[in-house]
């Protein structure tokens, strides 16, 4: 059995026990009936998670995975492919959105290379960066398969591996992504899996395409569909298809939280895409899974559908890099601190009448 089945197997869905005891512990708060709402689900979901209803989320580790995609080649984004190699040496260096709102959260930020077209071997050598490179930048899907179905498994089992790797040292996981174009086979995968043959509706700017080109956009990835049929029943061959290396990471990435027990908070649109592969893989996997946030990307709505989640913050983000799972760690703070907190009406002598 190779690692990424092994992993699946060892997926269990969330514990019903710690998420009764973690209700009776919330009823007996000094608060009337579920007054804090979204954060108390929250709360309950950690418990069945974790298997502890004292909610360990203190070590939190925003993992960003990168890599290029050939679809650039078409013309359905304004940058050039340079820009994720320049993006990957300012998250080095401290200087990106992710770095900032992840010193906010008190999170780490963990940079994987999984398929940037660069040679970026200096930053591994130097320790900033992982190598878990599959190759350099994805295929065109307008013109072909984006990757072999041998490269998307490698790509699945490197996303474990690299929870495994950092599990010791990790209470929640939370993704993030790097990578000119990946807007693209994000949209083709929530359409693929949505049973649609249409993406228009699921296209957006990404990082800033002029809105005339959002037809040519749509096109481009509805050809690439039509061209390489993907399996929507079979999410490494969605992934193989029309998906990209850091997708197929993130996707690997929860896969192995959620064998481990961990949760993991996914950020917006790519990393949603990878959520809904993960989820096809596993859909007890999707227990484990927080949706950080609505992106301002048109197709996360239905990518939130589809993973049966309601997204914790609606900003009007699309920044990715994993900024909206950084936000989002302060409500599971939150939702710890009440747990640990907060007095109960037998500790702070206040009566219960009327509040039951």
């Amino acid at each position: 059995m190779g690692l990424l089945e092994d992993t699946i197997a060892k997926i269990n869905p969330l514990d019903k026990d710690a998420m009764a005891q973690a209700v009776a512990h919330i009823n007996s708060l000094t608060m009337p009936p579920w007054a804090l709402g979204r954060i108390l689900d929250l709360a309950v979901e950690l418990a069945g998670m974790t298997r502890d209803i004292t909610l360990p989320v203190a070590r939190k580790e925003i993992v960003l995975m990168a890599g290029d995609h050939g679809i650039v080649a078409e013309g359905v984004c304004p940058q050039p492919s340079a820009i994720t190699t320049q993006m990957v040496y300012n998250f080095t260096q401290g200087g990106a959105g992710i770095n900032v709102l992840a010193t906010v959260a008190g999170a780490h930020v963990t940079v994987v290379d999984m398929g940037v077209a660069s040679d970026l071997s200096e930053l591994v050598r130097a320790g900033l960066i992982l190598d878990h490179k599959v190759a350099y930048g994805t295929k065109n899907f307008a013109q072909g398969a984006a990757m072999s179905r041998e490269d998307a498994i490698r790509a699945l089992e490197y996303g474990i591996a690299t929870a495994l790797e950092l599990a010791d040292s990790v209470d929640v996981f939370g993704t993030g992504e790097m990578g000119i174009g990946n807007t693209s086979p994000s949209s083709a995968i929530v359409t693929v899996l949505a049973g649609e043959t249409d993406p228009a509706p699921y296209v957006g700017r990404g990082a800033g395409l002029a809105v005339e080109r959002l037809a040519h956009k749509a096109a481009v990835i509805r050809r690439g569909i039509e061209l390489n049929r993907p399996d929507k029943n079979d999410g490494i061959d969605v992934l193989a298809k029309v998906g990209g290396f850091e997708i197929g990471g993130i996707a690997g990435l929860i896969l192995g939280a959620a064998s481990l027990h961990k949760p993991v908070v996914v950020d917006g649109f790519i990393s949603s895409a990878g959520a809904l592969i993960a989820a096809v893989l596993s859909p007890t996997a999707r227990d484990y899974m927080i949706l950080a946030h609505g992106s301002a990307e048109p197709g996360h709505m239905k990518m939130a559908e589809l993973l049966g989640k309601k997204p914790m913050l609606d900003l009007s983000m699309r920044l990715g890099e994993g900024t909206g799972a950084a936000l989002s760690m302060n409500l599971l703070d939150a939702a710890s601190a009440i747990m640990n907190k907060m007095a109960t009406f037998e500790s702070a002598g206040v009566e219960t009448e009327g509040l039951k």
